[in-house]
Order: structure tokens, then sequence, then C-alpha cells
């Protein structure tokens, strides 16, 4: 498939506790992005499906509509589609896209050329047994600023990026920077892997999906700008590590 597909799910309980009188497990998927360098990402969201290890599927209920990726950073979401399932195995989500995608740059909105296996589903392993009278939350994040590729004749094409990571066992950096309007972009490293941002409108950042450890920022900011490196700061379980305001010369 040509489609650059790397999956971001962010899994957790939104409550431990069991309703004896429920036979199925309730779900909830939310759609979360890391800033890009556009105007705007839309993204028509047409379906989710959930697969069981058994191969059945079944489609939740799903918010269909043309969402903007670019509102849906540092830390905002919005609820695409909920639904009720059996207890048991489940392998596999599909987001099913439409065809009314589009990005906007320096103020002009180009169509995104969606290739015919996105139409189709994109596929993310899971691998999670639910039990009954529990509710989920399933989180997808996109990476819109690499999700997007400017192909040679000047046209765009949606290629998604997504992380998956599992929320009981991670952390995020946040931050912010000025001079307000500067755009830059955020790479944390730790043990050789490293995980970026780009920063918002108004400076801001956050890298979700974080394991624990030590992790060197690096803060590349666009020409006059220098970069900036800040060193060994711990990323501890459920916790966000503040950055404060970074000062860029």
């Amino acid at each position: 498939m040509l489609v650059t597909f790397i999956g971001f799910l962010i899994m957790q309980f939104s409550s431990c506790n069991k309703d004896k009188n429920s036979e199925k497990a309730q779900l909830s998927v939310r759609m979360t992005d890391a800033p890009a360098n556009y105007d705007a990402v839309m993204v028509d969201v047409q379906g989710v499906e959930i697969t069981g290890n058994g191969g059945g599927a079944v489609m939740l209920n799903t918010t269909a509509k043309v969402y903007n990726l670019l509102e849906l950073s540092n830390g905002v979401n919005a609820l695409i589609a909920t639904g009720d399932l059996d207890a048991g195995a489940v392998s596999q989500i599909r987001l099913i896209l439409g065809t009314n995608n589009t990005v906007k740059a320096g103020g002009v909105v180009y169509p995104l050329g969606t290739p015919s296996a996105l139409q189709s589903g994109l596929k993310l392993q899971i691998n999670k047994t639910f039990e009954a009278g529990v509710s989920y939350e399933i989180l997808l994040d996109f990476d819109a600023n690499q999700s997007i590729v400017l192909q040679g004749n000047g046209e765009y094409q949606l290629k998604p990026v997504i992380r998956t990571i599992e929320a009981a066992i991670s952390g995020s950096i946040k931050g912010s920077i000025t001079p307000i309007g500067a755009i830059a972009t955020v790479t944390a490293t730790s043990a050789g892997i490293a995980y970026s941002s780009v920063t918002n409108a108004n400076g801001n950042f956050l890298i979700a999906g974080l394991p624990l450890g030590i992790y060197d920022i690096t803060i590349t900011p666009n020409l006059p700008l220098l970069p900036i490196t800040i060193t060994g700061k711990a990323v501890a379980l459920g916790a966000s590590t503040d950055l404060g305001i970074t000062i860029l010369r």
C-alpha cells in the first residue's frame, strides 16, 4: 500500500468500575493532532469500525463530517464515534475516510489526493480485550505535518501518519516559545528515539505519548532564529513535563 501509516492510539479506562447489569463494553473514539505548518488540514471522516479477533466487525455511531485537524492540537480532541461492543478480544480499528479532504496553505485551499486504499479504511492493530460493563476510550492522533505530502507536480496528497502508544505507560512534554508568531519544530530524543511536534500559532507545543525516560529537547525555529537544545528532562508516567517559555533569539 502506498500510504505511509504509523499508528498513534492512546487507549485508557475512562471508568474502572463495572456495571454488573451491563453485558456490553462501552467505547468512545476521539481524534487529536500534532500541529502543522498549514492554515488548515481538513479530513473527511465517514466511519469508524471495530473488528474482533474472530473477524466480526461492528460499525460505531460516527459523527461523520470534515474535521480541521489543526483545531485539535495541544490537548484538544474531538469525539468522533461511540458504541457498545460485546465483551472479548478486539484486533483492529478501521478509520474510514471520504474524498473531501483539503489543505490550506498560504491562504489557498488545495485538494488532497486520497489513494483508493484510504477510502476502504485505515487499519490499526490494537489487540485489546474489552470487558463487559467497562468504558474504554481510544484517542487517534494524526501527525498532520507529516501526513501531507507535496508532489513534484505541485499537488498535495494525504498519506496519514499516526503513532500508537498506551496512555498508562506514557507521559508528555509541553511548553511554549517566544517571540509569538515564530514557528519551530520541537524534537524530544531519548535512547536514540526521536518524537516531534510543531508549535502552534500561539507558540505552544505538546509532545504526547512519551515513554518513561530522560529526554534532550531541541527547538528548531525558522531562520533567522537559532535552535536551542534543553538537556536532561525527565518524563514520568501519566505526567506532563513543563518546559515553560523558551526565548528564541
